[in-house]
Formats: C-alpha cells, structure tokens, sequence
C-alpha cells in the first residue's frame, strides 16, 4: 500500500498547485484532491509533472452552497449529470484513475425510497460514463455527527446500495475515521466490506486529526485491509493541529505499518 495526502485539507498554508511539491517532500507518493475548480486544472498539470506525484482521486462536484452531494436528490438529476460531465473532464485532464461520488442530503420529509432510487440510478449512470474513460466510481458513508442527514450514514447503508446499482465500475471508499465512528468494530467492518473497499482514507478519531491524536489502532486496521486483499492507496485525510508541515511526525512509523 502507498501513502497519500489530501491535499484538500492538508497544506493549506500554500496554493493548491503548490501542495504537490510540499506532499512530495514530505514522502507522499500521490495526492487526492475533495473538489478542484476549473482555474486550477492548468496549474495541477504542471505541478504533475514537476513533482511527478500522481492525482489519484477527486470528488464528482457536490452542488451549491452547503450542499453535501447531489446524487440522492430526486429532482437534481440533471444538476448531478452535469456534474459528472464537469469532473469526468478534469479527471481525464489531470490522469486520475478514481472519483467519488457524494450521496448528499436529501431535504426534509423527502421519500427514502425515492432517494435509494435515485442515488441507484445516478450510481449507475455515473459508472458508464466513468468506465467510458477508465476511471472507478467510489460510493463513501459519511457518519451522521460530522454530517447530519447524510444519505448514506453507515457501512451498511452503502453496501446495501452498491449491491442494488450492481455495476462493476462502482466500488466503496472506505474511511477509517468515519467507519470508526459509525460502526460497532472497525476490523469486523473491515473484513464485512471485503473486496467491495476500492479506495481508502484516515484521520484519528475524535478530533479528525492526524494518527496518534485519538484511538484508532492503524496497524490493525491496515493488517485486516491486507487480509481482503486491498493493495492500493490509503489517503491521509485529516485536519492538521496545527501547521501540516509540523504534524507529519507519523509519516515514518506509517510507513514501516503499510511496507
């Protein structure tokens, strides 16, 4: 397994293009970025190829203002066609080989049935139009305390869902901090996602921060993701305590964990 940054949320002190070279000399081996605008695709690509760390992932856009995702909003089909539309293009721009595609959530008193059909029926559609360009579409739960309402707040929920849209270009990304939260026992939850998990990130938890500022036990956790199989990326995707560049003392011991 290899070591990457979202660049997102960490390294923040310096431009978006800029936090490549900063990954890169902190001993990342690639980037994720949550939702990059339009303006910043040019500058992405030279720092591709400066710095030669790849853009792994990025995130299918999440729509106006608070909003948290679009696909499980009936109504917001075309918004949510358009916004694959936008992120396949920046996808194929910046080389990335993953997207993820936010549930959202839905308005109060929406049908949850009307909600699971519509979130189906975009996974799909989202899957076609990413397998077209060879690129995984991720689906991630996202715990209810960070994101009240969100449509998709277990691990069960999600596999429910993957299992009912039923395409191969569909798989979950699988959050340590998120699952920690939300589900019972994070190996058992784990080994219940199996072959199913097609991407990975981590914070500690509580706080969100970076490992060893909470609870989680991450060589457990990354010897019970070995054991499914699970050979790519895992993604550091916190929110630093403070400076990012003063917070990477775990980088070391991280690596010895996923060697």
């Amino acid at each position: 397994m290899k070591l990457i940054a979202n660049i997102s949320m960490m390294f923040t002190e310096v431009a978006l293009a800029q936090r490549l070279d900063q990954a890169r000399a902190a001993g990342f081996e690639g980037v994720e970025i949550q939702f990059p605008d339009d303006a910043d695709i040019a500058p992405l690509q030279a720092a591709i190829r400066d710095t030669g760390l790849p853009v792994v992932l990025i995130n299918v856009p999440r729509g106006p203002g608070d909003a948290v995702g679009l696909a499980s909003l009936p109504g917001e089909e075309p918004a949510f066609a358009r916004a694959v539309e936008t992120c396949a293009r920046q996808a194929k721009a910046l080389g990335v080989r993953k997207v993820n595609v936010l549930a959202g959530r839905p308005p109060e008193g929406a049908d949850p049935a009307a909600c699971r059909a519509t979130l189906v029926a975009n996974l799909r559609h989202a899957a076609e139009v990413f397998a077209g360009i060879g690129v995984r579409v991720m689906v991630e739960p996202v715990n209810p305390g960070d994101v009240p309402g969100f449509f998709l707040p277990s691990l069960g929920a999600a596999l429910s869902v993957l299992n009912e849209a039923a395409h191969d270009n569909l798989a979950l990304q699988f959050d340590l901090y998120h699952m920690e939260i939300t589900e019972p026992d994070l190996l058992e939850a784990i080994r219940t996602a199996g072959k199913r998990i097609g991407h990975v990130q981590f914070a500690d938890t509580p706080g969100r921060h970076e490992p060893g500022t909470g609870t989680i036990d991450f060589a457990r956790a990354f010897d019970a993701l070995r054991a499914t199989g699970y050979a790519d990326v895992v993604s550091a995707e916190y929110r630093p305590a403070g400076a990012t560049t003063d917070q990477l003392g775990w980088i070391p011991d991280f690596k010895r964990i996923l060697a």
